[in-house]
């Protein structure tokens, strides 16, 4: 093929001027030659390449096609040098396509739109023909199956329509059931409203009976009332005439006190002698044991560590504790954590467990009652080490048992008579305690007392 000088004209430039499309390329045939050129872009030197496209020179086929398509469409067409060079490269790629092009004889098996594109290119005689008829096969193309996709869109709307028909029928029938079920209930609850109409009515009858018997009830109360206040001021009177008389009875007794005394205390003599004497006769041995070592528990230092936890309670209510420890042979027996997360609940258990361990032991030496301290155990990381005060017995509940249920135990163990005093906030071990014979007492109490010791 003939080359021009550069920047010249190519010899057959005068022959692409005789023929001319009248109107814009189809779309398909634009494509079609936007990714044929993309194609030939690359065989090209950047000399060879028009100003405007030399800055595509190192894009993909496929980035030169989708940025710079405009680009080498008007390229394409405005540079008839660009074009040859794009021709050259279609026919060393597409020789027998280019041959049959030029022949005039395009291979009739071969698609409108590759030889619309190519005749564009190469512009053989006779190629704005082939790029009008390309343009018309693809229009019927797309007629084709714009029709198709009309015609299945019809059938998808004609198969929607008869669904929505039959779910409309089935609506349809279930809303008939639906409202048939609802007259049926309609109808059972208006008999019911009937019945509970009559039901009001007899209720309003039963009312009306009712507040009938209310006032007869009330004018027989008023009448008691009048009686029983007449047998108040009579029994008033009554019982100014028993206080004169039980006055009298104790002016008499008065006279009569010291003989009485004078036979109470020879009683008294008599009893503590036979004590004494019964004592020597049986030779009893003195008491080195309580009821409460009898009780099983862990004592301090022997337990593993899940024998001994932290348990406490808190609840105050205050009390007269220095009467109890007055009477002899008192039992002191003192749920620990209770008293100390009353007190003072901040500290760590330990130093809870050695300031009310100390109170206790002043509280002992002072009242010389028998002293124990129960605490709840079971589940600790270690076992606990400690050192009893001296007149202190402490104790921890074994695995399985509270110390609410140590406390019951040790009350249980004292013998009938023996003055038992337990110290707790606990309402049930309060409650266990007291049937048990033993007098229970708040924390507060406790705390109070010892915060006088201190």
């Amino acid at each position: 093929m003939e080359q021009p000088a550069h920047g010249g004209e190519p010899a057959g430039a005068a022959g692409d001027a005789a023929e001319a499309l009248d109107h814009p390329l189809p779309e398909a045939v634009r494509r079609k030659v936007v990714a044929l050129v993309a194609d030939a872009f690359g065989g090209l030197t950047v000399t060879e390449l028009p100003a405007p496209l030399r800055q595509y020179a190192r894009f993909t086929a496929s980035r030169r096609a989708k940025f710079a398509g405009n680009a080498m469409a008007a390229a394409l067409e405005g540079d008839p040098v660009f074009r040859q060079r794009i021709g050259e490269r279609f026919r060393q790629d597409q020789p027998e396509l280019t041959g049959a092009l030029e022949s005039g004889t395009p291979p009739a098996a071969a698609d409108p739109v590759d030889v619309a594109a190519a005749a564009y290119v190469l512009r053989p005689p006779g190629w704005v023909k082939l790029v009008a008829a390309a343009g018309e096969e693809a229009q019927r193309a797309d007629a084709e199956r714009a029709d198709e996709a009309g015609r299945r869109e019809l059938e998808r709307l004609r198969g929607e329509l008869a669904a929505a028909r039959d779910r409309s029928r089935d609506e349809t029938e279930q809303l008939r059931h639906d409202l048939d079920a609802a007259r049926r209930e309609a109808e059972s609850y208006h008999r019911k409203l009937r019945s509970a109409l009559s039901d009001v009515k007899r209720g309003e009858a039963a009312l009306r009976r009712v507040q009938g018997e209310i006032e007869a009830a009330r004018a027989e109360a008023a009448a008691r009332v009048s009686a029983a206040e007449s047998e108040s001021r009579r029994l008033r009177a009554r019982l100014g005439e028993v206080e004169a008389a039980l006055e009298a009875s104790r002016r008499s007794a008065r006279e009569g006190r010291s003989v009485e005394d004078m036979r109470l205390r020879l009683l008294l003599d008599t009893v503590l002698d036979a004590a004494q004497g019964l004592r020597r006769e049986l030779a009893l041995p003195p008491v080195s044991t309580h009821p409460a070592d009898t009780v099983d528990a862990v004592e301090p230092g022997r337990m593993s560590p899940k024998d001994i936890a932290a348990r406490a309670l808190s609840e105050t209510d205050p009390a007269l504790l220095d009467q109890l420890l007055t009477l002899p042979q008192t039992h002191l027996v003192v749920d620990g954590y209770n008293v100390t997360k009353t007190g003072y609940p901040t500290m760590p258990l330990e130093k809870q467990r050695l300031r009310l361990l100390g109170g206790l032991s002043a509280l002992a030496a002072r009242s010389g009652a028998e002293v124990t301290c129960v605490f709840d155990g079971a589940e600790l990381a270690a076992p606990v080490l400690l050192a009893p005060p001296r007149g202190v017995r402490v104790l921890f509940s074994k695995a399985g048992v509270t110390a609410d249920e140590l406390i019951r135990q040790l009350v249980r163990a004292e013998p009938p008579g023996r003055p038992v005093v337990v110290v707790s906030t606990d309402r049930e071990v309060a409650d266990g305690v007291a049937k048990a014979g033993a007098r229970p007492v708040p924390s507060a109490l406790l705390l109070k007392r010892l915060s006088r010791l201190s």
